[in-house]
């Protein structure tokens, strides 16, 4: 008993500490979507991605400017190197050398070189890429936002539908108890059979199973959504919005100003296009010559001793140079490099194309799923209705003592199929009109 209260201790204090630890959320659609751009880490990642070609761009246009280098050395020759001269020089015999040191044991030297780069026509056309290849990282972050932002959408109204349906659960569980209470004092009044008290049990039994299994298909639906969200698992999120069909709108139908221009997806591959294009040019101008100047200027100090610091004479040395490069023949490398990139520009058109002709098809059928979407659900909203409507006539009747259990069981899984079938098809309706916004990129 001693063990088993320490161990409850130890997991009410454990308990304690993730309460104290876990944030606690109330968000409106919006605001999950603003959280997510914030957290998520895949958006993230693509803003990241924006910083470091900020990054790149500093990299690349380092090439414009001269590069600046000084260099300080000594030496210290332990041993002067020996060189051999000839002894006919000095009147020796001839084929025989004599040994000689030249030099002197240290020897110090300091200086300072710079190179920069006059014309390179890769670099020239690198320079004017930065902006676009910047464009074309905030690009790709707008579409990754745009898919997360759907996504959003689609799992925050199924949760919120989720929670319609829990409450109209709710609402069938208080039914249905009721009329088993009733069914209970008609049974003991000799009114009604006991097969007809547990047929209503069995009904009641039935939905409250059903609302555990919604209970958990909700609570794995928040944690999606907080996944998704990027938001830690331990903290509690709610929902403050309730979907209805206010949360639908007819007028997206017959707004015909649609250009492909603003989709996302179209805007990141014609910056794609923009970006092969600089390709193209970039290895057709490194047909051109290369033009760099470079220069050095260094002092140069030769002693028998140590004494660099005590004066004594430095020689000078400068030089200023201008190189030219040509390049003549590298094995048609460089024609493969520029044949290469026009055909991948020619697949990016290709894709262009293709995607105008998906954008086109998408934003058809997304329209002919919420023209009919719409349709199911005020169609099921009628049938909801009729079968609230037969339900409560069915119920005064077996109240009265007129109807039969049979009657009031089958009105009563009728009322539940049509209130699920609505709920479904409201679910629908509101997906289609995400749908129909990703689409006519105005999500």
């Amino acid at each position: 008993m001693k063990n088993v209260l320490i161990l409850l201790l130890a997991f009410i204090s454990w308990e304690h500490g993730q309460a104290q630890n876990k944030s606690v959320y109330a968000f409106s659609l919006n605001e999950c979507v603003s959280y997510a751009q914030k957290n998520n880490v895949q958006v993230k990642n693509a803003l990241l991605a924006i910083d470091a070609q900020v990054q790149t761009n500093r990299e690349i246009s380092a090439a414009a400017f001269p590069t600046i280098n000084t260099n300080i050395g000594g030496n210290d020759y332990l041993k002067i190197p020996t060189s051999l001269l000839p002894a006919a020089i000095f009147g020796g015999a001839a084929g025989t050398y004599i040994p000689v040191q030249f030099g002197t044991k240290f020897n110090a030297n300091y200086g300072a070189n710079f190179q920069q780069l006059l014309f390179d026509g890769q670099v020239f056309v690198a320079i004017k890429a930065r902006a676009t290849s910047l464009e074309w990282q905030r690009k790709n972050a707008a579409l990754t936002e745009e898919a997360i932002k759907a996504n959003i959408y689609k799992i925050y109204y199924q949760l919120s539908a989720s929670k319609t349906q829990l409450n109209i659960l709710d609402a069938n569980i208080e039914r249905l108890t009721k009329l088993a209470h009733d069914a209970e004092i008609m049974y003991k009044n000799g009114f009604a059979e006991k097969l007809d008290v547990d047929k209503v049990n069995v009904q009641l039994n039935n939905i409250q199973t059903e609302k555990l299994k919604a209970n958990n298909s909700v609570a794995i639906g928040f944690m999606g959504l907080k996944m998704l969200m990027g938001m830690p698992v331990k903290d509690s999120l709610s929902l403050t919005e309730v979907i209805d069909e206010k949360s639908l709108n007819n007028n997206i139908l017959f707004e015909n100003d649609f250009e492909y221009g603003v989709r996302k997806d179209f805007q990141y591959l014609n910056t794609t296009k923009k970006l092969t294009e600089f390709n193209v040019k970039r290895y057709q101008l490194s047909y051109l010559p290369t033009v760099s100047m470079s220069g050095s200027y260094s002092q140069n100090a030769m002693r028998t001793k140590f004494d660099f610091f005590e004066g004594g004479s430095w020689f000078n040395t400068s030089i200023v140079s201008l190189n030219i490069n040509l390049p003549l023949f590298n094995g048609f490398a460089r024609d493969a490099r520029v044949k290469r990139t026009k055909i991948e520009l020619k697949q990016i058109e290709n894709q262009i194309d293709a995607l105008k002709n998906n954008i086109d098809n998408e934003i058809t059928q997304a329209k002919l799923n919420y023209i009919s979407s719409v349709a199911t659900m005020q169609f099921q909203k009628k049938n909801m209705q009729l079968a609230e409507a037969v339900y409560q006539q069915t119920k005064k009747k077996f109240e009265t003592g007129t109807g039969s259990n049979t009657e009031i069981s089958a009105a009563q899984a009728d009322l539940v199929t049509a209130q699920n079938n609505y709920m479904n098809a409201l679910y629908s309706a509101l997906i289609a009109k995400v749908d129909l916004l990703k689409a006519t990129g105005k999500l």
